[in-house]
Formats: structure tokens, C-alpha cells, sequence
């Protein structure tokens, strides 16, 4: 078996580990995205995606800056959560996981 496989199977293993151990986890493959924002918040960047054909936003954090992944496929392992912005509450998904397709 190649290391491509190997490395691809390795992840999907780790990605299906997690959503057993946690019950709110969903995993997702090869979706697209359609807008990717990068902001600064003190000392992390906020991450926010749109993904194709899904209204809620994928949010997550990171210390620095990464290319933008607007038009790539991502798979992703992430929660549903609330946020309240000026007094409304919002769905987004909190992102735990995230790899280019």
C-alpha cells in the first residue's frame, strides 16, 4: 500500500476516533468552500468559512495567518455551538479538525 493511502486512511482513522469518542462531533468530506475569512483577534486569527450549499458559518482558530481556502474541499470534524452577536443568537459550527481534500 502506498504512503499516500496509508496517510489518507491514518487520517480518516483519527477523524472517526474522535466522533466516537465525542458524541456531538460530526465529521464532513469534500466540501467546498465558498468564502474563507481570516481576522485578527488579539493574539489569534479567527477563521470563518462558508461552505457550499450549508447558510451556517464553520469557525475555528489559529495563531497565524494560512492561504486562503476559498474554492478548495476541505474535510472537516466540527460541533454545532451558539454565538450571540449585539444580542442575537447565531448557529455556527466550531471546527475541531480541518484538512484539505
Amino acid at each position: 500500500m502506498s504512503s499516500i493511502i496509508k496517510t489518507k486512511l491514518n487520517n480518516k482513522n483519527a477523524a472517526q476516533k474522535l466522533v466516537n469518542k465525542h458524541d456531538k462531533l460530526t465529521h464532513s468530506e469534500n466540501m467546498k468552500v465558498v468564502s474563507h475569512v481570516q481576522r485578527d483577534n488579539d493574539e489569534w486569527i479567527i477563521n470563518t468559512l462558508m461552505l457550499e450549499n450549508i447558510d451556517v458559518p464553520f469557525k475555528y482558530k489559529r495563531k497565524k495567518l494560512y492561504q486562503s481556502l476559498q474554492g478548495q474541499r476541505v474535510n472537516l470534524t466540527y460541533y454545532p455551538d451558539i454565538e450571540t452577536v449585539a444580542g442575537f443568537e447565531i448557529e455556527v459550527m466550531s471546527v475541531v479538525r480541518i484538512k484539505v481534500s
